[in-house]
């Protein structure tokens, strides 16, 4: 790699097969280094404003997710994957402790690096951030929708999920920047993410988060907003709430100077240094060393004036609840919710009685636990054996499960459309037909974007 300057700034892709992001460094070689981590469908430009003040006491690391910006397609479906890397890209560095500020997917990530690996952050800072985004069947749901019609339905929306609405009327550079954003993003990569954040789930992990952390909301966030930040605060030892007026979900970008002001307070009062306990003394990260300059894509454009925060102080923590050691059910359950989805599952099981509970019992242990968690098939061969059987046997409201199952495991529309005229040859005709009825209404419902 060749030299860079002192204070520049230098960007890169990473050159493993296995870990592959961009990334870019900023300020000062000799500083403590700061890590930016982004949120779904944005690029490392959500923090252009931030850097020129953290640059005056951190080497700032911002990175791509796969597939957004200029990061290399490879789908990561857990918060795991893509922390493991981002660590091994920080690796490839020698960076071994530094602060780490998330927006979203990427606070996701900060907190899976203070359960995971508690050894290498020194502080953390979760902005618009959740333990939990949502439910499941709500990103696999979003999954089916860029499947089935790529990345315009979620592009077109992002601004009122992002920006307050006085926010985005005024700035209609920004508007179209966050479109963009979203719109050149790779499908596949936005869809894995969507899975990640699915799966991603420590409501009762936080008080094991070790770190001094900040916790970040815009006032008007309508994805994972004020009630969420609390419940972060509440679970987490040492965490204080700041509220930024005037915000939604991106408040880096809405409200800059608000966001860099506390930052800045953050990481400058509440660094925590690492100690060797053999030694007592401080661990040193080791200076990264001087990657290759390269293209940036397209920065966030010029935003206006901010609005001064208010801060609050946490609440006392929340006793960690234990987790039990998963048996066949458990597992059955979860594979069974992650296939057919929350709502349906729980209408299952809150229909079963004295009489038909057994048999819940038993699907759930057995043809979920057992059969569909076997390795031996993918989950989309298990949706196109699935469906053929139940064609075969004429069991058409049970197929209409299936179906919504087969598109949330990944098969396409077209992909369906084949399974069926294959049983058409070997099941008949009429069969056939009828599975065509019920399969294309349950795709015409899934597939359709809101709005």
């Amino acid at each position: 790699m060749g030299a860079a300057v002192r204070c520049g700034s230098v960007s890169r892709v990473s050159e493993s097969t296995s870990y592959t992001l961009q990334y870019r460094f900023d300020g000062p070689e000799e500083a403590p280094v700061l890590v930016l981590g982004p949120s779904l469908g944005t690029t490392w430009h959500m923090w252009d404003r931030q850097i020129p003040e953290l640059v005056q006491q951190w080497r700032v690391f911002r990175y791509d997710l796969p597939g957004h910006g200029g990061s290399p397609a490879h789908p990561a479906g857990s918060v795991a994957e893509l922390t493991a890397r981002l660590l091994a890209t920080l690796d490839s560095f020698g960076v071994q402790r530094f602060g780490y500020a998330g927006c979203a997917l990427g606070g996701a990530v900060g907190v899976e690096l203070a359960l995971r690996y508690p050894e290498r952050i020194a502080s953390l800072a979760l902005v618009a951030t959740s333990p939990r985004f949502g439910t499941p069947d709500e990103f696999r749901q979003r999954g089916v929708i860029v499947r089935t019609n790529g990345l315009d339905p979620i592009a077109r929306t992002s601004p009122e999920r992002w920006f307050t609405g006085g926010f985005a009327a005024a700035q209609p550079a920004i508007t179209e920047w966050a479109v963009q954003m979203v719109r050149t993003t790779d499908p596949g990569c936005y869809i894995a993410a969507c899975e990640a954040l699915a799966g991603f789930d420590v409501r009762h992990e936080l008080a094991r988060v070790g770190v001094p952390t900040l916790v970040l909301v815009g006032s008007d966030d309508q994805v994972t907003g004020p009630a969420e930040a609390r419940t972060l605060v509440a679970g987490i030892p040492d965490a204080r709430l700041a509220v930024v007026p005037g915000a939604s979900h991106l408040v880096p970008v809405e409200q800059p100077a608000a966001v860099t002001d506390l930052l800045v307070r953050h990481f400058s009062t509440a660094w925590q240094p690492a100690y060797d306990s053999t030694t007592g003394q401080i661990a040193i990260p080791a200076a990264p060393v001087k990657p290759v300059l390269s293209a940036a894509p397209q920065a966030v454009p010029q935003v206006a004036p901010q609005v001064t925060p208010i801060a609050e102080i946490a609440p006392a923590a929340v006793a960690p609840q234990p987790l039990g050691r998963p048996d066949p059910y458990e597992a059955g359950l979860k594979v069974r919710r992650e296939v057919l989805g929350d709502a349906h599952v729980d209408r299952a099981l809150a229909q079963a009685d004295e009489f038909s509970g057994d048999f819940q019992e038993f699907v759930t242990r057995y043809a979920w636990g057992e059969i569909w968690d076997r390795p031996g098939l993918d989950r989309r061969s298990r949706s196109c054996v699935t469906l053929t059987a139940l064609v075969a046997g004429g069991h058409l409201e049970e197929l209409g499960f299936h179906v919504r199952a087969a598109l949330r495991n990944g098969l396409t529309p077209d992909e369906i459309k084949e399974v069926l005229l294959q049983a058409g040859v070997y099941c008949g005709v009429p069969a056939a037909n009828s599975a065509f009825r019920v399969a294309q209404q349950v795709i015409r419902e899934e597939t359709t974007p809101e709005g």
